[in-house]
């Protein structure tokens, strides 16, 4: 099937992009929002290949197309072109905490590929300088040292147009305007009359503020080069600034005045208030991390090392990140990323570790790319998810081998002179402040990678083929046990076509009588959607079932939804994997039945629902027949 084709047969049938308000996807379909959807053809939509079914309900035409919808909707949005706040507002709900971690992550994971970048560069650099300086050279004046370099500092130098981008971005507000705020801060003259503290400057009448702040031994004049904060209370206030103007100003001249007011507002504002205002929130912050890794820098690196991994699989890992470039855009170095390289290594580690032990062949293959991932790159997600975290004990090896590895760098006051994710690649970095500095940081990753190692072949863990074995095969019929309680529902009598009609594979569906999916055998948890109204579950002999709970409930965005397990976990027969509220589900309008379907359908001769009307623990609801 040719994605593109499909992607581009489906737009011109819902009308083309100019009758497309929105579209987003769930787990199994696209969800368009129509400016008339008699424009769009249904009947040619449904012949087209790769299209299981259209729909259209609640305000939407969903497109059925089962496993391949992310492919197809990445190939169909760039084709439709929405503007990205239209398609974003309804993204940032749920709780207060989790719309803080979305924003924040949007805000700077765009930039971590160039700062990723600018930490290669950099840690090469300073590995060239010290093999150079032991041969008596210095190749700081050199052309192509000091051309690399500039690349190597440009992302931090101009970090106010780059976040006052993303920030933008984020908070839906002109990203132009924003940049043109984060340029002013960094243009040349700007910078050196905010520097100059013995000259008395004004605009509009307002004093521009200029100082210094003393960290350590050192004082540092104000300089908005670099910095992350000033930025980000400018876009916060210029968000709020054009949604006034755009209610008073009339519609025709929004183009030209909105932009040109608020640049007027927002310069004086920045320079008299939101600047210094951020200048001294950023030092705060770093003074107050300063003063804590000062009091006991062990400690400090131990609980970041330790539960840096913890926090990835949270997300969390995200909201810290401003901790770091904050450092580096105040005091010019950071150790927060060279006691999280810890937590690399020691993911690597423990990764390798159950490379070594699995008698499993594929667990091997995960556990080796893993270990290559987290090691080399500096990327623990494969290992966190593919194997750790799966497996229980290496995930606790990971974390107290990754404890001792940041405690030991804390011990030798570890720090970079850029903010470099962590990992063979880039362990240079972490050279700035010395040899003796550099030899702590490099024992703390060993430490941390081959205790981790040790310590998952010691600790051992079940093993995947163990588990495999003592689980029966489908022979010639096999039963699945209901995964919710409540009263069993024929697929053909729930209420959306798409599940009706079985397109997406035969199976039954049970009225929930309590909010819980429960694991029906020992199974992998294969997936679990974003909303979590979706997952997936592959059964050691082979049979995969979706488990949909309620129809159209992807609008909830997650409320009313816990998540209990990860994606990629084995988990025992009984494990509830996601909680759910009835109730409140019910409140919002939204039917709760939940879909239990065997999605591998095809594999197997007969897959059938059975005739019973309530379901129980240990009562069989579908039958298959190979």
């Amino acid at each position: 099937m040719d994605t593109n084709k499909l992607a581009k047969e489906i737009l011109e049938n819902v009308g083309g992009k100019n009758n497309i308000k929105d579209v987003t996807h769930c787990f199994t379909r696209l969800r368009f929002i129509l400016k008339d959807e008699s424009k769009a053809e249904k009947d040619i939509i449904n012949h087209l290949e790769g299209v299981i079914q259209v729909v259209v309900s609640g305000g939407q035409f969903q497109v059925v197309l089962g496993s391949k919808v992310t492919k197809v909707y990445d190939a169909l949005l760039p084709m439709v072109d929405l503007d990205e706040n239209a398609r974003g507002e309804s993204e940032e709900k749920g709780n207060l905490f989790n719309r803080i971690l979305q924003v924040v992550s949007k805000m700077f994971t765009p930039l971590i590929p160039a700062i990723a970048a600018s930490g290669l560069i950099s840690g090469a650099l300073t590995a060239v300088k010290l093999l150079a300086a032991q041969n008596g050279t210095d190749i700081s004046t050199n052309d192509t040292y000091i051309l690399l370099y500039a690349a190597s500092q440009i992302i931090f130098y101009f970090m106010p147009i780059f976040l006052g981008y993303t920030a933008a971005k984020a908070l839906k507000c002109n990203e132009f305007i924003a940049m043109t705020i984060g340029g002013f801060l960094c243009y040349p003259q700007i910078d050196a009359i905010i520097q100059d503290a013995s000259t008395a400057t004004s605009i509009f009448g307002l004093p521009v503020i200029k100082g210094a702040w003393t960290i350590g031994e050192a004082t540092k004049a104000f300089s908005y080069t670099g910095s992350v904060i000033p930025i980000l209370l400018a876009v916060f206030v210029l968000v709020y600034l054009e949604r006034v103007l755009k209610k008073f100003v009339p519609q025709i001249l929004q183009i030209i005045l909105v932009p040109g007011v608020s640049l007027i507002v927002m310069v004086p504002l920045t320079l008299s208030l939101l600047g210094p205002v951020g200048v001294w929130v950023g030092n705060v912050i770093q003074t107050m991390y300063t003063v804590l890794m000062d009091f006991n820098a062990i400690l400090g690196g131990a609980v970041i090392g330790g539960l840096w991994g913890v926090f990835v699989i949270f997300g969390a890992h995200r909201a810290l990140l401003p901790i770091g470039l904050n450092d580096i855009a105040v005091s010019g170095k950071q150790n927060l990323l060279a006691f999280a390289g810890a937590a690399n290594f020691s993911q690597g580690g423990a990764a390798l570790g159950v490379m070594l032990k699995t008698k499993s062949q594929d667990m091997k293959g995960v556990a080796a790319a893993a270990t290559i991932s987290a090691a080399v790159v500096g990327i623990t997600e494969p290992a966190i998810y593919g194997c750790n975290l799966r497996l229980k004990k290496p995930m606790i090896a990971a974390i107290i081998c990754g404890a001792i590895g940041g405690g030991i760098m804390g011990l030798g006051g570890v720090y970079g002179d850029a903010f470099a994710n962590n990992g063979v690649l880039t362990i240079f970095t972490y050279a700035a402040g010395g040899m003796t500095k550099f030899a702590f940081y490099i024992i703390g990753c060993l430490v941390a990678f081959f205790g981790a190692a040790a310590l998952t072949y010691v600790m051992g863990f079940e093993d995947v083929e163990e588990k495999k074995s003592t689980v029966k095969a489908v022979t010639n019929s096999y039963e699945v046990k209901a995964p919710v309680l409540g009263e069993v529902v024929q697929m053909s009598e729930v209420n959306d076509e798409a599940f009706a009609s079985e397109a997406l594979g035969k199976g039954i569906a049970i009225y929930p009588e309590k909010g819980e999916v429960i694991a029906p055998e020992d199974c992998t948890v294969t997936f679990v959607y974003p909303t979590k109204h979706a997952i997936g579950l592959t059964f050691d002999n082979g049979v995969e079932l979706l488990i949909h709970i309620g129809i159209n409930t992807v609008e909830l965005n997650g409320n009313y939804f816990t998540q209990n397990v990860e994606a990629g976990t084995h988990v025992e027969k009984g494990t509830c994997i996601v909680s759910f509220d009835i109730d409140k589900i019910k409140a919002e309008g939204y039917d709760p039945t939940v879909m239990v379907i065997v999605s591998n359908t095809p594999e197997y001769a007969s897959v059938e629902g059975l005739k019973i009307s309530n379901a129980n623990a240990d009562t069989s609801v579908i039958g298959i027949s190979i």
